[in-house]
């Protein structure tokens, strides 16, 4: 530990929105420490995007292998190291925690592991790990703590018969059956990637669609697309019952009050996170919170002067690169670098095949917020690239304002949606009518030109 322990920021929680904004206060020149209980990079490196996304990709190149006849392309008997497919996501962890920690080095943010206590304003100890004892003044802090997967009441988390995404991402074997419960981004992927490598898997959500907050024309493609791959979809379902036995897992589903049995190898749990604020903050200092996420205001800066928060644990949207986009603008706004901007505009993300991109509003969030709207759509299967990929699968959707043209929304599902929806998020971001857009020349034969023509349906009639 260094002599001099009194700091001009002190970062606690080392993940996206934690490392982000430790480096930007290093690059102002101001001096820095960010306190991390786990491994820099927090979970989304090292328990969540990073691990998840190199699994998907082996699902994918999985998959693609085994339709490699359709290229003319014969490969014999595919066989599938399951145990080596989950250490490469490890390696891959390391290594990116590893970049973390040297951009740290090269912005001279001093970096501690242990658990980051609030004492009072101004003071961080911390409480436990290898740094335990250690304490620093600082003129600022800024809380990017993050959240943790929640857990049905009654269940324990075994890492067997029952998980978490966390887990799910260090299991050694495939199961043979699993039910994973919740249909957002965590349990749509995990199907997707379980299901590719033979798993049978059944996918329960409470709600109608698969990606409750997705437009309702992206989720039921999806559904259809994951009911081919042979996902067992129960939407409008409840689980109840749960037995967990030393040998499989027993539960009902529960639909319109008629309960069907189903038993499992293992159970995996996609319902949601809860504020990781557990010791964060002595007793005596209460920030305001909302359904225990904390409040900020305009710059980011909590109910108590010199403490700001930022990423997962202030709360939807709990996404990684709204959490990085945060941290740099409270550090901007602390510092007075540049007025601080709150998040309007930012694009969701879902990296199953087919991926699914979102940014602005729905269909039907735009009916019903009275807008006169219109919509333009172009299918992958018109897109020479797609077909030529053997990838013709999905759609771009396109709503704007009728009034005016503005874009409204812009949803996305096909391959490398998730690359694809940067444009329209540029888009929004600054204004550009589909007009524009649709005026702007794409190169053929690529996946972007989708885009285009999307934007040209749109704005035909406007």
């Amino acid at each position: 530990m260094p002599q001099n322990n009194n700091y001009d920021l002190v970062v606690i929680g080392g993940g996206p929105a934690g490392y982000a904004g430790a480096i930007r206060a290093g690059q102002l020149g101001k001096k820095t420490a960010c306190i991390e209980f786990d491994k820099a990079g927090g979970t989304c490196l090292n328990w969540g995007c990073i691990p998840s996304k190199a699994l998907l990709y082996a699902a994918e190149t999985y998959d693609a292998m085994r339709k490699a006849e359709t290229f003319g392309l014969y490969c014999g008997e595919i066989t599938v190291d399951f145990e080596k497919v989950m250490f490469r996501s490890r390696q891959v962890v390391e290594r990116m925690s590893k970049g973390i920690e040297f951009l740290f080095k090269k912005n001279k943010v001093d970096y501690f592991r242990g658990r980051g206590h609030i004492s009072a304003p101004g003071v961080v100890e911390i409480t436990a790990g290898k740094e335990n004892g250690s304490s620093f003044s600082a003129s600022n802090i800024l809380i990017a703590t993050g959240c943790k997967a929640d857990v049905l009441p009654g269940l324990k988390v075994d890492g067997n018969k029952v998980m978490t995404s966390r887990e799910a991402l260090s299991i050694k074997e495939l199961p043979g059956s699993i039910a994973i419960v919740g249909a957002g981004a965590v349990g749509v992927e995990f199907a997707y990637f379980l299901n590719a490598f033979g798993c049978r898997v059944t996918i329960v959500e409470m709600l109608p669609q698969l990606l409750p907050v997705e437009d309702t024309e992206i989720s039921t493609t999806l559904l259809r697309s994951f009911k081919k791959q042979g996902i067992n979809c129960c939407m409008d379902t409840k689980v109840e019952n749960i037995d967990v036995g030393p040998n499989s897992v027993k539960l009902d589903l529960v639909k319109d009050d008629k309960a069907t049995p189903l038993e499992v190898d293992s159970l995996l749990l996609a319902v949601g996170v809860t504020p990781n604020i557990e010791g964060l903050l002595s007793t005596e200092l209460k920030p305001a919170t909302e359904r225990g996420f904390i409040k900020v205001d305009d710059k980011y800066q909590t109910s108590i002067k010199g403490i700001y928060a930022a990423g997962d644990i202030i709360g939807a949207p709990l996404l990684a690169h709204v959490g990085t986009f945060e941290a740099v603008q409270a550090v901007n706004g602390m510092f007075g670098h540049s007025l601080p901007e709150l998040v309007k505009i930012f694009p969701s993300c879902t990296y199953c095949q087919p991926q699914v991109a979102g940014v602005g509003l729905t269909e039907a969030q735009a009916k019903k917020q009275g807008y006169d709207y219109q919509v333009g759509k172009s299918h992958f299967l018109a897109s020479g690239k797609a077909v030529a990929v053997n990838h013709p699968e999905g759609f771009v959707k396109l709503i704007l304002d009728k009034t005016n043209g503005e874009i409204l929304g812009a949803h996305i599902i096909g391959a490398d949606a998730t690359e694809l929806i940067a444009e329209y998020v540029l888009a929004m971001k600054n204004g550009i009518t589909a007009e524009k857009i649709h005026n702007t020349i794409h190169a053929h034969p690529t996946l972007s030109e989708a885009l285009a023509e999307a934007a040209g349906a749109a704005s035909s009639n406007i």
